[in-house]
């Protein structure tokens, strides 16, 4: 439309030149200066046009820029948010995690009083066994620490042994034990002998001659035996009966309540 318009001025001009050509050479000078002015004119319209255009379409293009960064601002802002209530609940976590951990600390610091005792009473429970369940224990009772606060043990592993050595020695404490022994006799002397037990509280032997014979119990500092010969016959029948080498009977042996 605007470049339809230009065009029917510029033919208006033409045309005025045309018939002017004739005229006095002033009038054509002054008719040569409007036509410059309107060439000059029209010239600076359309390079208005031109910049409006231009202006147009960089607004356009900055518009969807600032549309685009928003858009990023809104994304990082979300991100941001989520981040913050990432690190929320880790400290949560964190927190949950620290009072779990003080809790199994309490726990773990509980267990080693109380292992600490046990040990304690393992110990002076092994100075009161007799050899036989001593010497089944001993791979376990030599692990039992001397000083609790110095052992490489962990309370799993120190646990393990204790309960382990209970074990042996309830199951010991349960049966009735025939087995051989040196023993030192009322004259000084030693002899193999034949030692009955009777769980942890009694024990017999007699020597294989039948006539030496005695009697054991348990006390603070390990097993006392004392001769007992006149009931040697008697304790040899028991064996015998436990060794299936004669047929089960009464024997009245003597037994000490502690």
């Amino acid at each position: 439309m605007i470049q339809t318009k230009y065009s029917w001025i510029i033919i208006v001009v033409l045309a005025v030149a045309v018939l002017s050509w004739a005229a006095e050479p002033v009038l054509r000078d002054n008719i040569d200066n409007a036509r410059t002015t309107l060439e000059k004119w029209i010239e600076t319209r359309q390079l208005i046009s031109k910049e409006k255009r231009d202006w147009a379409l960089g607004k356009e293009m900055l518009n969807e820029q600032i549309k685009l960064v928003e858009r990023e601002i809104s994304s990082l802002n979300e991100k941001i948010t989520q981040a913050k209530e990432s690190i929320t609940d880790a400290d949560k976590k964190r927190a949950e995690l620290e009072t779990e951990n003080n809790k199994f600390k309490d726990a773990s610091n509980t267990l080693k009083d109380i292992l600490d005792k046990l040990e304690a009473q393992t110990i002076a429970l092994n100075k009161r066994l007799p050899d036989p369940i001593r010497e089944r224990i001993k791979p376990l009772s030599q692990s039992l620490p001397e000083d609790p606060n110095q052992t490489k043990l962990s309370i799993a592993q120190r646990f393990q042994n204790v309960i382990g050595i209970l074990n042996e020695v309830n199951k010991f404490n349960r049966e009735i034990t025939v087995t051989s022994e040196v023993r030192k006799l009322a004259d000084g002397s030693t002899a193999e002998v034949t030692a009955l037990y009777i769980g942890l509280g009694q024990a017999y032997y007699v020597g294989a001659n039948g006539t030496v014979a005695g009697i054991g119990r348990p006390s603070e500092n390990g097993w006392v035996w004392e001769p007992a010969n006149d009931i040697a016959a008697n304790i040899a029948d028991a064996v015998a009966v436990l060794k299936n080498e004669k047929v089960a009977n009464f024997i009245p042996l003597p037994i000490k309540v502690q």
